[in-house]
């Protein structure tokens, strides 16, 4: 029998005419802290969770970071959009059922979890395959358990299905045994902000830094930031 893979939802797939800008500008945030946490660590071999349609791992490419690259995904549309890239360090794009992995033990020196684990159903199943596979993990989610987090769940467009904090993201990867070697917390580009054509978007941004800057934990208690964590695997 291949490989069990989810089917996926209508309301969740991908719809991409080509790079958004939108994917274009979170690609450069998001691979810029992969960068700064992961260029001491091995990295010749990287494996992208969850790679979406390939914008992240573009950028990668096109820094020079890793030279074989894998990505997978539970989305189909998502899988050809990476594959019509033609990226030279692209080794192989498959898609997976979102919680097994299917590859070796220790086949790469770094897996990527890049604003996956948000919406992710057994975050843990998948955790523990990601340090199966490499001997480092990068994870990095959005931080919105904060004071604008609604009472009530209710489902979106954007998926999100688990809300962390620095801490409680934190102490996830090590319930699954990752030993947390680096963590920051950072506010999104000023690109990001102004991508909306908001007038206000320059105060909107400064407001966030300077509070982040100035008192991180009060800053993280009223607004969202991004957090990002690189981890040992278990016995590597």
């Amino acid at each position: 029998m291949g490989d069990r893979v989810t089917v996926e939802p209508p309301q969740t797939a991908y719809h991409w005419a080509g790079e958004s800008e939108w994917y274009r500008l979170g690609a450069i945030d998001k691979a810029a802290n992969v960068v700064r946490l992961c260029s001491g660590l091995p990295h010749a071999a990287v494996l992208d969770v969850g790679a979406g349609e390939g914008s992240f791992l573009s950028r990668l490419a096109q820094l020079g970071f890793g030279e074989r690259h894998t990505a997978i995904d539970v989305s189909p549309t998502g899988i050809e959009a990476i594959r019509s890239r033609k990226l030279p360090s692209l080794v192989e794009c498959r898609r997976f059922d979102g919680e097994h992995i299917p590859y070796a033990d220790a086949q790469f020196d770094l897996a990527i979890l890049s604003h996956v684990v948000e919406h992710v159903e057994h975050p843990r199943k998948l955790l523990y395959e990601a340090a199966r596979v490499a001997r480092h993990v990068f994870v990095e989610v959005p931080l919105e358990h904060n004071l604008r987090l609604p009472r009530d769940f209710v489902r979106d467009d954007l998926g999100h299905i688990n809300a962390y904090t620095a801490t409680s993201v934190r102490r996830l990867l090590q319930s699954c045994d990752l030993e947390v070697l680096e963590q920051i917390v950072v506010n999104r580009s000023r690109a990001t902000y102004a991508y909306h054509g908001d007038r206000l978007a320059g105060l909107k941004y400064w407001s966030k830094e300077l509070a982040l800057r100035a008192a991180p934990r009060l800053a993280t208690a009223i607004w969202t930031y991004h957090s990002a964590l690189v981890c040992r695997s278990p016995s590597r």
